[in-house]
C-alpha cells in the first residue's frame, strides 16, 4: 500500500470522525436551543428539523455533479496535460499570470464544489498556491453558467452582474497577491495534500491506472468535507432563524452583514444562487444582494469545508477575512451610488 493511499485512508477516517462529532453538537445544539429558547422559531423543532434535512440533501445533490466533472477535469489536468504545456501556454511573469489564471474560470462550467478539485490538479502540476487561489476564488463567479444564471435572475439593472463578476475578479486577484507575498507557499497547504502533490510526481503505469488511481484519491478528499459542509449548512437553517435576519434587511450596513452571514450558512451553489437572491430582492438592498453573490461561492460553510482538504486553517481564515470585508466594502459602494 503506498504512502498516498495510507495517508488518504487516514485522512478520510478522521474525516468521517469529526463528521461524527459535528453531528453529535449540532444534535445537542438543537435540543439546546428548542429548550431555552422556543419563542425564538415560528415552526417547531420537527418542522425546522425535516427543513434542513432538505437543504442538505439538495445541497449535496446539486453539487455532486460539479464536484464529479471537477475530478474529471483534475485528472485531465494531473495525468493527460503535459506540465511543459501548461507552464507554456501560462505567462511567465507573476501579474500576467494571476490574471490570465483568474480569468480561466470563464472557460470551465464548474461551480465552486467542482473548482477545488480541479485547482489541486494545477498545484499538482506545478503552479504556485498563490496563483491557483487567484484562479479558485474567481472561477465560482466568473465561470459561464454563474454569467448566464446572474444574467436571467437581475439582467442589467442596478449593476449587480456587473458589479458580481468585476468584484469577484478583483478580490481574486487580491488573494492572489496577498498570498504571493508569503515566504514559504507551501505552508499554506495541509500535510496530506503536500503527500499527494509528491505521490502524483512519482507516480508509475499507464495513464489509465493513474487516472482510476487519482480518481479515488480525489474522492475520498473532498466527499466527506463535502458532506459535512451540506449537513452543517443544513442545521444552520434549522437553529438561526431567518426572520432575524431579514428583519433587517433595509438598513445600508446590517442589510450586507446579514445577507453575507445567509450567504455563508445557506451553502447554495453559485450556478444557482442567483435565484435566490432575487427572492430577497425586494427586501435587502442591492448593495447587500451583492455581497451575497460575491461571498457565498468562496466561503461559505460547503466551501470552506472543501478548501480544508488543501489548505491550512490559517490560510483559510486569511481568505475568508479578506472576502468579507472586500464584499462588505463593494456592497457598501453600490448602496451609497444606488
Amino acid at each position: 500500500m503506498t504512502s498516498v493511499t495510507r495517508a488518504s485512508r487516514r485522512g478520510s477516517t478522521a474525516g468521517w470522525a469529526r463528521g461524527a462529532a459535528v453531528g453529535v453538537a449540532i444534535v445537542a445544539a438543537l435540543f439546546a436551543v428548542n429548550a431555552f429558547l422556543p419563542g425564538l422559531f415560528d415552526e417547531p423543532l420537527p418542522a425546522r428539523a425535516q427543513d434542513g434535512l432538505t437543504l442538505t440533501f439538495s445541497v449535496l445533490i446539486e453539487s455532486l455533479p460539479f464536484v464529479a466533472l471537477g475530478v474529471i477535469l483534475s485528472i485531465a489536468i494531473q495525468v493527460w496535460v503535459p506540465a511543459s504545456f501548461i507552464h507554456r501556454v501560462l505567462p511567465t511573469r507573476a501579474w500576467p499570470r494571476r490574471l490570465a489564471l483568474a480569468a480561466l474560470g470563464m472557460l470551465i462550467p464548474v461551480c465552486e464544489c467542482g473548482n477545488v478539485p480541479f485547482a489541486r490538479g494545477l498545484m499538482m502540476r506545478g503552479i504556485g498556491p498563490a496563483d491557483t487561489l487567484a484562479f479558485l476564488v474567481a472561477a465560482p463567479i466568473v465561470n459561464p453558467i454563474v454569467i448566464i444564471t446572474t444574467h436571467q435572475a437581475f439582467g442589467m439593472s442596478g449593476g449587480i452582474l456587473v458589479a458580481r463578476l468585476l468584484g469577484g475578479y478583483a478580490i481574486a486577484v487580491l488573494i492572489g497577491w496577498l498570498f504571493s507575498r508569503h515566504p514559504d507557499p507551501d505552508r499554506l497547504l495541509t500535510e496530506r495534500f503536500r503527500v499527494a502533490c509528491d505521490h502524483a510526481h512519482d507516480a508509475h503505469g499507464s495513464r489509465l491506472e493513474r487516472s482510476v488511481s487519482q480518481f479515488t484519491v480525489e474522492l475520498r478528499a473532498v466527499m466527506p468535507a463535502l458532506i459535512i459542509g451540506s449537513a452543517l449548512a443544513g442545521a444552520v437553517q434549522v437553529i438561526v432563524p431567518r426572520s432575524a435576519l431579514v428583519a433587517i434587511g433595509s438598513n445600508p450596513v446590517l442589510s450586507i452583514v446579514a445577507m453575507m452571514i445567509l450567504a455563508i450558512t445557506v451553502s447554495l451553489c453559485s450556478n444557482v444562487d442567483s435565484f435566490f437572491a432575487l427572492s430577497l430582492a425586494s427586501t435587502f438592498t442591492t448593495g447587500s444582494i451583492v455581497a451575497f453573490l460575491l461571498v457565498g461561492p468562496v466561503v461559505d460553510i460547503k466551501m470552506i469545508s472543501l478548501l480544508r482538504t488543501t489548505f491550512t486553517v490559517r490560510a483559510i481564515g486569511v481568505i475568508v477575512a479578506v472576502v468579507v470585508l472586500a464584499a462588505f466594502a463593494i456592497g457598501a459602494v453600490m448602496n451609497l451610488v444606488l
